[in-house]
């Protein structure tokens, strides 16, 4: 006969499973959809400075 608390356990360790197995599965759609194309750059660059060969670029303030 089953106790209380084995239900319990058991059913933790299904709902820990079930949400790691929901975090993969999401992880694995964007990784699909970034391959695809469908997946944008949200910056617009204006927080980056040029670069020249990989040296920044100064701007003068003069």
């Amino acid at each position: 006969m089953r106790t209380g608390g084995e239900t319990d356990s058991n059913h933790a360790k299904a709902s820990a499973a079930m949400e790691f197995l929901l975090v993969l599965l999401f992880l694995a759609l964007l990784a699909v959809a970034s391959v695809a194309g469908l997946t944008a750059d949200s910056r617009d660059s204006a927080d980056w400075k040029p670069t020249d060969d990989g040296h920044r670029w100064r701007s003068r303030t003069c």
